[in-house]
C-alpha cells in the first residue's frame, strides 16, 4: 500500500505541476497582451508557488520527486530501489503528459499540439545543465542541512532560474517530454527534447560528483 500511495502522490503531483506550467503559460500570455516579461513572469511565479504546495503535500507520502533526475539521484543515494525508482519515473511521465492535457483542455485547446517552439543549440543546452545542476544541489544540500525548508528552497531556485537560464530552466525529462506536445508559451519541439533530456542528466551527475566532495567525513560521518 505504501508503494501505491507513492505512486498516486508522484502521478497527482507531477500531473499538477505541468497542468500549472503550461496554463500560466497559457493566461500570462492571454493577459500581458504580447509583452513575453510579463507572461514569463506569470509562468515562472506559478510554477514556483504551486513547487512550494505540491511538496509540502506529497513529499511526506513519496517525497515529492516529481522529476526522474531527482528519482534518478535518490536511487544514487539508496534512498530507493531500483523498482521504486522505475515506477516512479513511469507515473510523472504519465502524469507530466496528462498535466499538458488538462491545461489544454481547461483553455478549450486541442488536446495534442506538437510542439513548435525551437529549444536548441549550446547555449541552451548549457542551460537546462546548469538549471538540473543547480536543482540537485538544492535538494541534496538541502536535504542535508535544512530538511524542512526544502519545498521553499526548491520553488525559489525554480523562480530564479526561470529568469537566469536562457531555456527557461525545464531541468526535468518528464517535464521536457510533456511539453513537446504543446504549441503554447511553454512548449518544445519533439526534436529538441533529446538534447534538452541529454543535457539534464550531465546536469545531475555533474551535482552528484559534486555531492561526493561535500561528504561528511570522521566524526561526523558516524
Amino acid at each position: 500500500m505504501a508503494l501505491k500511495q507513492a505512486l498516486l502522490a508522484e502521478f497527482l503531483g507531477t500531473t499538477l505541476l505541468l497542468a500549472t506550467v503550461v496554463g500560466s503559460g497559457i493566461m500570462g500570455v492571454n493577459l500581458s497582451q504580447g509583452n513575453d516579461a510579463i507572461a514569463l513572469l506569470a509562468n515562472a511565479a506559478a510554477t514556483g508557488t504551486a513547487l512550494y504546495v505540491l511538496i509540502v503535500l506529497f513529499g511526506p507520502i513519496s517525497g515529492a520527486h516529481f522529476n526522474p533526475v531527482v528519482t534518478l539521484a535518490m536511487r544514487v543515494r539508496g534512498d530507493i530501489d531500483t523498482r521504486t525508482a522505475l515506477a516512479y519515473v513511469a507515473v510523472q511521465i504519465i502524469g507530466a503528459v496528462i498535466g499538458v492535457l488538462l491545461a489544454h483542455a481547461m483553455f478549450a485547446m486541442p488536446l495534442i499540439q506538437p510542439g513548435i517552439h525551437a529549444r536548441t543549440g549550446g547555449a541552451q543546452w548549457l542551460s537546462e545543465s546548469v538549471a538540473t545542476f543547480g536543482l540537485l544541489l538544492t535538494i541534496l544540500l538541502g536535504l542535508r542541512h535544512r530538511a524542512r525548508a526544502v519545498p521553499m528552497l526548491v520553488a525559489s531556485y525554480i523562480f530564479a532560474a526561470y529568469w537566469f537560464t536562457a531555456s527557461t530552466s525545464f531541468a526535468n525529462p518528464a517535464v521536457t517530454l510533456a511539453r513537446s506536445l504543446t504549441q503554447t508559451f511553454a512548449g518544445i519541439r519533439p526534436q529538441d527534447v533529446v538534447g534538452f533530456v541529454a543535457a539534464q542528466l550531465l546536469g545531475a551527475l555533474l551535482a552528484l560528483l559534486v555531492m561526493t566532495a561535500f561528504q561528511p567525513q570522521g566524526a561526523e560521518a558516524k
